[in-house]
């Protein structure tokens, strides 16, 4: 059965790669999107290859995570190196939302990423039939004040637009982030497409982009929340406010390649589930390591050293398929 939660025992996945990781060229998209919040021009990178020490670095992080995964028992995909990308195949998370019987290639907030999930559909397509949503009319869609204003949301309300990582999925519910990477129109599409599902959004809590970076489903009834922008689990849908609660403890700066910073230190939240007993994590989170060993989930500590610099953490690049239910 298709992957419907973020625990359940993992049967296959996509594990991205860094090959051809660029910056694209500077349009509104990323503007707002990615650097809403750099006031200069001169902050911004450069379009281009991404160095290739970081590159290299990243592939060699991630085939040591997919050797674990292998021995694991999980049955691991990459996508295809010969579809080159306009941005990067590194988060197969942020472009796919797999759920229960549905494979959706989501509607991205940025233009260069819109194609991405073609890396990933040809064997996407051995699961089910991948669903492109509508690609929203971008000259309307995107929304110049958020420049230097966090309380000001990248994208208007004009046709659903979202990255599938602004979603958690727990069996029929779905978690939504609206934020710069995902409007309320883009749950209401989400609602139509589950007409069977629960689709509950959040609000005012992180305005950057994905939710996975702020809450992590460990198991059912169990959940990792980010200190610094959940204060009160009241933020939070009430569906999930009796669940248990492991309160983030303060990161270890991993760091990032000068000039180029996709992600906060809380890129640490992001972790990756195996199973309702076993995660995967950055290896120098080793607070972090301690709050989840007390709920009886052992932790494989694991190096994702461009992290930062690219934007994704063991969550992000992967892109679970098939739990066992």
């Amino acid at each position: 059965m298709l992957s419907k939660n973020e625990w359940d025992p993992l049967k296959t996945v996509i594990v991205g790669i860094a090959d051809g990781a660029k910056i694209p060229f500077l349009d509104t998209s990323l503007r707002v999107v990615n650097y809403a919040d750099k006031k200069a021009m001169a902050e911004i990178p450069q379009p281009g290859l991404y160095p290739q020490q970081v590159i290299d670095e990243s592939n060699e992080d991630l085939e040591q995570f997919c050797d674990f995964l292998r021995i694991e028992g999980v049955n691991v995909l990459r996508p295809d190196k010969k579809v080159e990308p306009k941005y990067y195949n590194y988060c197969p998370r942020d472009t796919v939302l797999v759920h229960d019987n549905k494979i959706i290639a989501a509607p991205m907030a940025l233009t260069a990423r819109t194609s991405e999930y073609l890396a990933m559909v040809d064997d996407l397509e051995v699961y089910g039939e991948v669903i492109a949503a509508p690609d929203p009319d971008r000259k309307q869609l995107y929304n110049l004040d958020c420049l230097g204003n966090k309380d000001v949301l990248a994208l208007n309300e004009t046709e659903p637009c979202f990255d599938a990582a602004n979603i958690l999925r727990a069996n029929d519910d779905l978690y939504y982030l609206v934020s710069n990477s995902g409007n309320k129109k883009g749950a209401e599409y989400l609602r139509e497409l589950f007409p069977d599902k629960r689709v509950h959004t959040i609000e005012g809590v992180y305005s950057y982009m994905h939710l996975d970076s702020t809450i992590a489903f460990l198991r059912e009834g169990l959940m990792l929340l980010n200190s610094a922008r959940i204060k009160s689990v009241d933020q939070l849908p009430e569906s999930l406010r009796n669940w248990d609660v492991i309160w983030a403890p303060e990161p270890v700066d991993i760091g990032h390649y000068p000039g180029y910073c996709n992600a906060s230190t809380w890129v640490s939240v992001n972790l990756f589930s195996i199973n309702p007993n076993l995660v995967v994590v950055e290896e120098h989170q080793d607070n972090l390591r301690r709050e989840i060993e007390k709920h009886k989930i052992d932790v494989a500590m694991m190096p994702i050293r461009h992290a930062r610099t690219l934007g994704g953490c063991f969550h992000c690049v992967t892109l679970d398929i098939e739990r066992v239910h």
